[in-house]
């Protein structure tokens, strides 16, 4: 059975730890805008999905081609040893770094608007 664009666009966004509200706020539509793209009520315009090929940092065949499953079932490749430690197969050592520094990217960006919002009330109504 094959997966839709819009399951697959959803995997790629959970899997970059992306919301829906970064999404949407990305693509200028709103999160109720963005969620029906996810759910397929909403025409998906070969234009739209190139923009969402950017956002998620990924090509439109990359989008097109994933495959949830073999993603896992290759990711997941985990061998123990004798201390009972856990090793991930090297061939994805790369993919995992980006995918923690992807994290931490959006959780300084969201780290620095709740700053932002702090001071704003701060300014506003004085000492919390």
């Amino acid at each position: 059975m094959t997966t839709s664009i819009k399951n697959k666009i959803k995997s790629i966004r959970e899997l970059k730890n992306y919301t829906q509200e970064y999404m949407a706020d990305q693509l200028g539509v709103t999160q109720a805008g963005y969620s029906k793209i996810e759910k397929g009520k909403t025409v998906l315009s070969f234009v739209k999905l190139v923009e969402i090929a950017r956002i998620l940092e990924v090509s439109v065949e990359d989008i097109l081609s994933f495959d949830s499953q073999r993603y896992f079932n290759n990711f997941n490749k985990v061998k123990g040893n004798n201390n009972g430690s856990i090793q991930i197969n090297p061939d994805n050592s790369t993919a995992l770094k980006e995918l923690y520094e992807d994290k931490i990217m959006l959780l300084e960006k969201l780290l620095s608007k709740t700053e932002e919002e702090l001071n704003r009330y701060k300014k506003k109504f004085g000492q919390l």
